[in-house]
């Protein structure tokens, strides 16, 4: 294959220069020619025969030397980066995104490589971040489907016993319908914020009465509350209009008033208030739970982080992401306080009028 190339490469040096040689030889020719007309000199064939042969000998050899100097440059300034850039390109494609590439000296007229090179190993870090949270997620995934899967498994291979009490039977269908609501869960919150991070639904803005919309999201755990005996606190501004997605906002309150009475203590308290500051309107849902610490509060938002593990059969991780992500494209801001086994304290702060770009609805 090389010996081809080396052929080829000959070939195509020998057709080019040497109609370039005939070309400079006529040139050089026709100007001797009229300099010695204007100077009354006069030059036989044989004279004529040897500049011409020798201009194009020159000409030829001239050519080559440059020819020869300008392959062993492209072999060092071009070729070589070319091949480092292509060899880590082939690794990336058969999945290695560990592949760095090394900068070539800053002295050495490379600077446009190592642009490309900075560019190059900035993406081949970005692909390998996405392919670590693809693998985790996709394992993360398997294992919350699993799990709901394999209990609802074993309840129904107990019913088929033929001896079962009625309480024993009511108690594995039990938990056989919690785990499917767990599953759909599960699936109706992958869904979610699958079509939520890629653009896929968007928000319909319209006016509405934040207190009202958070009352209303509230009640909806009522029951729990009262099963679990816990205690609720509530100041909420009136007349607090907003602009935002009302159905988004819901999917927000949901989720953050689920973990507060999922983690809060028969007997505990949980906490809602919403006031205005300036141009935003700030809700606050806290908890006398058990609390998360300081580590855990960095990834609290992360797609399947949960740091209480000894709660995790009643969630499956989605959830903060979830009103993390929905925050986001309202254009909000939510953060997080909490002390371990005092509490913890979610704020959201939304902008009262509407959010840039979107069109609003009343």
């Amino acid at each position: 294959m090389s010996y081809k190339k080396v052929l080829r490469g000959f070939m195509n040096w020998f057709v080019f220069f040497l109609l370039a040689a005939f070309v400079v030889t006529c040139c050089m020719l026709l100007f001797v020619n009229i300099i010695a007309d204007t100077l009354g000199i006069s030059f036989t064939e044989e004279n004529i025969s040897a500049a011409a042969k020798l201009t194009f000998g020159n000409v030829i050899l001239i050519s080559f030397i440059f020819t020869l100097i300008d392959t062993i440059r492209r072999k060092l300034m071009v070729d070589r980066p070319t091949k480092r850039i292509i060899s880590a390109g082939e690794k990336i494609t058969n999945g290695d995104f560990n592949v760095r590439i090394e900068k070539f000296s800053d002295n050495g007229g490379y600077e446009s490589f190592n642009s490309i090179i900075d560019c190059f190993n900035k993406m081949a870090e970005e692909l390998g971040s996405v392919e670590t949270l693809r693998t985790d997620f996709i394992a993360n995934v398997s294992h919350e489907l699993k799990t709901p899967l394999s209990v609802m498994q074993n309840y129904g291979t107990m019913l088929q016993s033929p001896d079962l009490s009625d309480e024993k039977r009511i108690e594995y269908a039990k938990g056989i319908t919690d785990n499917s609501r767990r599953l759909a869960s599960l699936i109706t919150n992958i869904l979610k914020l699958n079509k939520l991070e890629n653009q896929q639904i968007f928000p319909i803005v319209r006016s509405f009465d934040l207190g009202e919309h958070l009352c209303a999201s509230l009640l909806q755990f009522e029951e729990i509350w009262e099963k679990k005996n816990i205690i609720i606190e509530t100041d909420i501004e009136d007349d607090v209009i907003i602009s935002s997605d009302e159905e988004f906002l819901g999917l927000v309150w949901n989720n953050l008033f689920s973990n507060a009475f999922k983690f809060t203590d028969e007997g505990g308290k949980v906490s809602v208030s919403m006031k205005t500051e300036n141009d935003y309107a700030v809700v606050s849902v806290s908890d006398t739970g058990c609390g998360i610490s300081a580590e855990t509060g960095k990834h609290i938002f992360e797609k399947f982080y949960q740091g209480d593990t000894s709660h995790s059969t009643q969630g499956n991780g989605l959830g903060l992401a979830l009103v993390k992500r929905v925050v986001d494209i309202v254009g909000g801001e939510i953060s997080v306080e909490s002390e371990v086994k005092k509490g913890t304290t979610f704020t959201v702060r939304l902008k009262r009028g509407a959010f840039i770009g979107m069109e609003k609805t009343d």
